[in-house]
């Protein structure tokens, strides 16, 4: 079992939904944005969500993508954020930690370098939105069989036909998107989400995560309580650079986790 597979298994054992939390690694600088990663499990958090860094974020909104490029202008790499992860390593071996990102810089070190060097880093899972299961051959597959857990995205415009394929290969956790579009563009609404949760969880015994237009404690507890948990990023992302110190960020986290396990 992954540490991705386990904490889901107590959740369920628990009958607790998950709350994830995504942060840019190197934002606003490392040892901020390491500081904040250390005090997420503490805060509620039962997976983190670290992205790396990417001159062309396509899938991210305003906010994720100024925190990208804060992170690439104070000279975050590839290499800067595995060490952020040996770093984190060695005070909680036990919290899932989710790469996400995009497969240029994976590509340019080679799969299997990175692969070997993610893993011996302590990385359980990746989310590569670039992507797409027509190209499992070529990250999804090697991931697996390197001990990852390679989780897919779901969205709006995935329909039944398409589903399966989306299913195929993913292991961890099933990320639902909320809604069309980027990241940070517009409130989920439970309503919406509830049936299209159903449909994905009648297709798969995958816990399926929420994500995208989550910014409040209420909104977690909503949108968890018709999931088997949520994810917030841009609120997160965007508390940390209006300038707040950490201990205030992880006050929002703690808030934001406190919704989502009262779900």
């Amino acid at each position: 079992m992954t540490r991705i597979e386990s904490t889901f298994a107590q959740l369920a054992k628990e009958e607790k939904k998950a709350f994830v939390a995504y942060i840019m690694a190197g934002d606003p600088d490392v040892d901020t944005s390491l500081e904040l990663m250390r005090g997420l499990p503490e805060a509620g958090v039962d997976v983190i969500e670290l992205g790396l860094p990417f001159t062309d974020p396509m899938a991210d909104g305003p906010t994720i993508q100024a925190a990208g490029q804060r992170a690439l202008e104070g000279g975050m790499t590839l290499d800067r954020t595995l060490q952020m992860v040996r770093d984190f390593r060695e005070g909680d071996d036990s919290t899932p930690i989710v790469l996400m990102g995009y497969y240029n810089p994976i590509y340019s070190r080679g799969v299997d370098r990175f692969l070997e060097q993610a893993k011996a880093a302590g990385i359980d899972g990746l989310i590569i939105v670039d992507l797409p299961p027509e190209e499992d051959d070529e990250l999804c597959i090697p991931a697996q069989k390197a001990g990852l857990n390679f989780i897919r995205l779901a969205t709006p415009t995935t329909d039944d036909k398409r589903l399966p394929r989306v299913l195929q290969n993913t292991s961890g956790f099933v990320y639902y998107v909320s809604i069309t579009g980027i990241t940070g563009s517009a409130a989920a609404e439970a309503g919406d989400v509830a049936p299209e949760v159903a449909r994905i969880k009648a297709a798969t015994d995958l816990p399926v995560i929420v994500g995208f237009g989550i910014r409040t404690r209420d909104s977690a507890q909503a949108i968890a309580g018709v999931a088997d948990g949520c994810v917030v990023g841009s609120a997160i992302v965007g508390d940390l650079a209006s300038g707040k110190p950490v201990e205030e960020v992880l006050g929002f986290v703690r808030a934001l986790a406190e919704g989502a396990h009262a779900a």
